[in-house]
């Protein structure tokens, strides 16, 4: 359960790190990427502080959010991607959506392989 919660923990600092980037690169309109990756950030770091001092329901509450977020991270890259094919030029945005997807899937899978651990 250990290793679970440091890469939940290391999950929850890259999901803030793709909010504060999806920000950054556009200030005026992007400030709910700012927010939900502060948030789902901060609650990954939370479940994987709490599965790595050894809270087990903790695996159940970060394997739910994380496929929660990655329902959603596939509804908002196939929307983001097909903004830019047609022309929206939204690509940065599509590009760290589908960034966030592959650490989320990664994430299950971790959780799923180490959940007897």
């Amino acid at each position: 359960m250990a290793f679970c919660g440091k890469w939940y923990a290391g999950y929850g600092l890259f999901l803030f790190i793709c909010g504060l980037a999806g920000y950054l690169s556009n200030p005026e309109a992007a400030i709910t990427a700012l927010v939900s990756g502060s948030v789902f950030g901060a609650l990954s770091a939370v479940w994987g502080g709490l599965m790595w001092i050894g809270h087990r329901w903790a695996w159940t509450a970060a394997l739910l959010t994380t496929a929660m977020l990655s329902v959603v991270f596939v509804w908002r890259s196939s929307a983001s991607w097909m903004a830019t094919a047609a022309g929206d030029g939204k690509a940065f945005a599509a590009s760290l959506i589908t960034l966030m997807l592959i650490g989320s899937v990664a994430s299950i899978v971790v959780l799923l392989r180490y959940r007897r651990a």
